[in-house]
This record gives C-alpha cells, sequence and structure tokens, in this order.
C-alpha cells in the first residue's frame, strides 16, 4: 500500500494525507470526550458529537494547508516541521473553541477538553508522519555507508544535524582528541577516544571517515587524513565555516573529489542506439588496450554486448590490468568472451593474424604515443607507432575483412608544432587516403582491391585523469604540499573525462561511412592555471601567492615545452558539418591521395628504418601541411 502512494502524483499524495488528518481530527476529538467522560458514547454538552466533529475537521484542513503542512516531502520533516505542526494545531484549536462558544452550544462541556484536543492532535500529526517518513526510508533500501566522524565538537554536532537527512549515510559513532569528551553523547551517538580509532572501525563496520575539525587544528587534520588513508580508510575532509566564507571551500565539499567537477560543464549524456550499432554481438578489436582510453573503450564495449572482445597492447603489466578488471566486470560469464594479445600495431603480420583469427568487424584503435615532450625526444618510435603502426593496422584490417576502423586521434594534429602531433595527422592522412582509393578501386571481390573497411577518425582533446594528464600530476603535487607547476599562465586545453570521451568514440564510429574526421564538441577551453585553483580550494587549501602569502600552496610557471602549444584548435579549417548527435561534428579537410601518399610513406619508412631523425623530419613536414616545429626542436 504504502508503495502504491509512494507511485502517485503529488495532488494524489496531498489528498491522502488531506483524508488522514481528517480521520486523525475526527478521532482525536471523539477520543479526549470519550476519555474525559468515561463513555463510548460521548456528547459534546448541547452539541452532538457529529457536530464538533464536523467543525473540528472543517477548520482544521484549511489550517493545515496554510500552514504548509501538505507541501512538505514526508521523507525530509524533521523540527521546524513539528513546529509548524504545533502552531497548526493550536489555530485550530482556538477557532473551532471560539466557533463552539459564539454558537451557545459550550454549555457543559468540559474545560479540559480543548487542552487535550490541541496535545492529543498534535502528538497524532507529528507521529503520523514520522512513521510514514520512517517507513519510506526503509523503503528506498538500507542506508548505504557507515560513517564515523573525527570530531565531536560544534562543527561534528551540525555535521550530523545535515547528515541526518541523508538516507544514504548513517554516523554510527564520533571520535575526539579531547579526553574530556569520551564517553559522552552527541545527538544520542557515542563519542570515542581518538587513540582507539582502528578498533572502533573495525567494530562499528565503518565505511569512511569525515574529518570535523576546526581552522586551528589544520596540521592535524593533514596529519589524521595522511594515516587514516594509508590504512585504507576512505576519509573525507569537511570545510570549515570560515573557508566556506571566505570562498576557499565550497559548501558540498563533504566528499571526496569528483573529476567531473573540474570539467566546467555538464557531460554528454550518450544515445544507446549509436552505441549499439558497431559494437553488439560483433567481434572487437581495441588496440592499446591498457592505456587510459583504450581501457575506457573496453569497459563501455563490454557492456554493450559484443559476441568477442579482444583487447591488446604492447605492455604486459598493462594489458593484465585491464585484463582482470574485464573478467570480474563480465555481466554474466560466458556471455563475451575475452581475448588479450600482447603485440605491437607496428608488427603487420602479427595484426593480421589476430584479425582474421577473430574475425574482426569492429576496430577502435587507441594505440598511440601521447606524451609531447616524450615524443619530441624520441621522433623515430613516435612515427612508428603513431603513423606507419596506425597503417599496418589499418592495411591488415582491410586484408582481414574489418567493416568499421576507427582512429582516436588528438587535437594536437591540427596545424601540430610537435612531432607528436603531426604523426597523429599523418595518420589520419592514411586513413583518409585508403577510404578515397577505397572509393575509386574496381569493384569488390577482384583480386586488385581489399575488403571494404569503413575508416573513421575522432578528433578530440585532453582526457580528464588520463595518465600523464595535468589532473593526477596536479593531484600528486597537491598532496606532497606543492608547489604545483604549470607550464604558461594563459595556457588553454579542451578537456573531456575518460567514459565522456570514450562513449562519444564509440558513437562516432557508427556514424563513419568512410574517410569522415569526427570532432567532438568540447565546450569551451579550460586554463590550465585556473583548472590548478579549482583542485588546490577542492583540495581543501588555499593558493599561496603575492597577496596571500599565508596560503599553503604555491602556483610556479616552468615555461613551455618543446612541441607545446599555447592554445589547441580542433578544426584544421571552418568547414564543419553537424551530424545525428549533437555533440559531434563532422570536418571535411584536405587529404593525399594514395597514389600520391604512397611512395612519401616509402621514402619515410626508408629513413625511420635507418633511425635518421633530421631525414625524418623533412619527410614529415614534406607530408603534414602546416607542420611548424617549434624553435628549440630546429
Amino acid at each position: 500500500m504504502l508503495l502504491s502512494v509512494e507511485r502517485m502524483p503529488r495532488w494524489g499524495k496531498q489528498l491522502v494525507a488531506v483524508v488522514a488528518d481528517a480521520i486523525m481530527v475526527a478521532f482525536c476529538v471523539w477520543s479526549v470526550f470519550a476519555l474525559r467522560l468515561e463513555t463510548w458514547n460521548p456528547a459534546a454538552g448541547t452539541m452532538p458529537i457529529s457536530s464538533l466533529i464536523g467543525i473540528a475537521v472543517f477548520v482544521a484542513i484549511p489550517v493545515f494547508w496554510g500552514a504548509g503542512l501538505y507541501r512538505e516531502i514526508t521523507r525530509y520533516i524533521g523540527m521546524r516541521f513539528a513546529v509548524r505542526v504545533g502552531y497548526a494545531i493550536l489555530i485550530t484549536t482556538l477557532v473551532t473553541s471560539a466557533i463552539v462558544v459564539m454558537s451557545d452550544r459550550a454549555v457543559g462541556m468540559p474545560r479540559s477538553v480543548p487542552l487535550m484536543f490541541a496535545i492529543g492532535a498534535g502528538v497524532m500529526a507529528v507521529g503520523l508522519r514520522a512513521v510514514a517518513r520512517t517507513a519510506l526510508r526503509r523503503l528506498h533500501g538500507p542506508r548505504a555507508s557507515r560513517v564515523l566522524v573525527y570530531g565531536a565538537s560544534d562543527m561534528g554536532a551540525g555535521l550530523v544535524s545535515l547528515l541526518e537527512q541523508d538516507r544514504r549515510t548513517s554516523v554510527v559513532g564520533f571520535v575526539d582528541d579531547d579526553s574530556s569528551r569520551v564517553g559522552s553523547f552527541v545527538h544520542s551517538i557515542p563519542v570515542h577516544a581518538a587513540g582507539a580509532i582502528d578498533e572502533v572501525i573495525t567494530r562499528l563496520r565503518v565505511d569512511a571517515v569525515l574529518l570535523a575539525l576546526p581552522e586551528s587544528s589544520r596540521g592535524r587534520r593533514r596529519e589524521i587524513f595522511d594515516a587514516l588513508s594509508a590504512r585504507g580508510v576512505r576519509v573525507m575532509l569537511v570545510p570549515t565555516l570560515q573557508e566556506i566564507a571566505e570562498g576557499t571551500a565550497r559548501v558540498d565539499a563533504i566528499r571526496a573529489l569528483k573529476i567531473d567537477d573540474l570539467l566546467g560543464r555538464a557531460p554528454v549524456e550518450p544515445r544507446a542506439a549509436l552505441l549499439s550499432r558497431n559494437v553488439a554481438g560483433e567481434n572487437v578489436l581495441i588496440t592499446g588496450a591498457g592505456g587510459s582510453i583504450g581501457a575506457e573503450l573496453a569497459r563501455q564495449v563490454l557492456n554493450l554486448g559484443p559476441r568477442r572482445l579482444v583487447i591488446l597492447d604492447q605492455s604486459e603489466f598493462a594489458l593484465y590490468q585491464i585484463d582482470s578488471e574485464l573478467r570480474r566486470l563480465t555481466p554474466t560469464p560466458g556471455t563475451t568472451l575475452i581475448v588479450s594479445v600482447l603485440a605491437s600495431v607496428t608488427d603487420s603480420l602479427r595484426m593480421e593474424q589476430v584479425i582474421q583469427e577473430h574475425a574482426i568487424g569492429t576496430l577502435f584503435h587507441a594505440a598511440a604515443y601521447k606524451h609531447v615532450p616524450i615524443v619530441e625526444a624520441n621522433e623515430v618510435e613516435g612515427l612508428l607507432v603513431n603513423a606507419m603502426g596506425t597503417l599496418r593496422t589499418a592495411q591488415a584490417a582491410q586484408r582481414g575483412g574489418v567493416k568499421s576502423f576507427v582512429l582516436i586521434s588528438t587535437d594536437k594534429a591540427v596545424r601540430p608544432t610537435s612531432v607528436m602531433g603531426a604523426s597523429k595527422r599523418l595518420a589520419e592522412k592514411c586513413l583518409q587516403a585508403l577510404a578515397d582509393a577505397q572509393r575509386h578501386a574496381p569493384e569488390v571481390g577482384s583480386r586488385s582491391r581489399p575488403h571494404t573497411t569503413r575508416f573513421t577518425m575522432v578528433r578530440f582533446g585532453n582526457v580528464l585523469d588520463s595518465s600523464g594528464s595535468v589532473v593526477p600530476l596536479f593531484t600528486d603535487q597537491i598532496r606532497r604540499g606543492g608547489p604545483v607547476t604549470v607550464t604558461h599562465p594563459d595556457i588553454t586545453r579542451y578537456f573531456m573525462t575518460i567514459p565522456e570521451a570514450s562513449s562519444l568514440v564509440i558513437q562516432a564510429g557508427s556514424m563513419g561511412k568512410g574517410g569522415e574526421v569526427f570532432v567532438l564538441d568540447m565546450g569551451e577551453p579550460v586554463r590550465i592555471v585556473d583548472l590548478a585553483r579549482s583542485m588546490i580550494r577542492l583540495a581543501g587549501f588555499r593558493e599561496r601567492d603575492a597577496d596571500h602569502p599565508g596560503g599553503d600552496i604555491e602556483i610556479y610557471f616552468t615555461g613551455l615545452r618543446p612541441g607545446e602549444k599555447l592554445f589547441e584548435e580542433l578544426l584544421i579549417g571552418d568547414n564543419c558539418s553537424p551530424t545525428e548527435h549533437p555533440a559531434i561534428m563532422q570536418a571535411k579537410e584536405h587529404f593525399i591521395e594514395w597514389d600520391q601518399l604512397e611512395p612519401m610513406l616509402e621514402r619515410l619508412q626508408s629513413v625511420l628504418d635507418q633511425h635518421d631523425v633530421a631525414a625524418a623530419r623533412a619527410q614529415l613536414r614534406q607530408i603534414v601541411s602546416g607542420y611548424a616545429a617549434s624553435t628549440a626542436d630546429q
């Protein structure tokens, strides 16, 4: 029955509350007279009891409505609601008594009845709602997290009052450094000694510890945080009122840092039809599956129900980690066959064997060297993997009959200033040329033409919290007390979360017809220094600079690194059109036809085999228009 009421629209729930209150008022009127006169069939003086009940209900319901009792959400009622109930009952009692007196029907009515009615009706009105609140909270499941509050001061007590409204959290105890508080109770919750915190956490089955310590205990707060974190306990910092008032902490900072908080916009919602189009029931291969994007692609693809998921990486440890995770995440064991392959995308024979052996239908190519300074210092390796590895894998996909080949590209491929960016632009050009050659080749089935493969490129910017990105770097620097290093005060980047970018890659790949470059709408670019400041604040610290010498963590500018751009772009030109997804655009860009590109690639491969860096750079400039190496690289 309670579940049926819970599913009602708002007006239906209000009607149920009105009927319940009418019955409650009628019962209270009858019961106080029955108790006072000690009879089951009492009379209200010279007035029939039914008439008095009608008057009381007629007065009570409008008064209750005016007091806002029917606008309150029962699941969250508290002390303020009880006070409003008291006022409403008092007004109902006074108005009803006045009506009876003015009607000259109060003769013989006991004078104690109004007081008894007010007490009884107040207790019943609050009690009914309290019972309903408890039942509703239990209906929505048990509380998920058992929390221990470190600090039984005013801050800790206030925190408990706040958390009482959150059915996902149950405060099971306090711990405090002050021995005078140990053994006492705060909000009926016991206070334990801080020295016994390990035993308390074990005995009370604590899931998380909230540090509710005042500003003067900042050093102690950090010490406790480090100690509990080292034991594997989830610890969350609660900002002080002074931090909130000064704007150095957020009111809702009672939780661990969420990467989405750093995005500055709402994540893009996926479209189910686009997600499953090229994946459900298919044999899917993901190269570079041990990396941040490749691993998230593997997780999302697994949930979409492929027949076979082949994950490939040249790092044994990275491959082992994602393999173990995917086997734990398999929705129903046996529904998707997971195969791990240790191989390099530069080995064309091995790639062709893998594709043909597992009859791959969809291939997501995430394998790449992506760190700009490292690739800048290792040009040959970067070009071999990012450009030639993509070409070899794409050609193997053609020979193996792959239907859809999706390349994960980067905004650094647009007017590149680094070898990493130029190598990714060259990878795009290879796929564009192969797609164009397929369109103009003889019909499928002839020996001169390989199988038709839809080559699609997806270009996006930086990914929050990926390996080597600024987020884990800043997190580690903040944890060590700073400084946080930023290359330039004006440097900006586009950002996405890892799940968001991976989801859009899958969806973009399903829309490809062949040769398209899809660009993800990443919102407005973010200044890296603003990102650093946000992370410092969210961690509960203050920036230290000339205006705030007493701050906690300093931001230090190191200067642009070789090959690094101040601003990133997603489009080479302005020729861009919408697609089925509002956050995915299709760019039309110049490419080199395969007949012209192929001899250039052969010359590039030759100088790479000789490890001739200067010749490789010269050949790269010839192929990738717009590539301008930074001065430091000349």
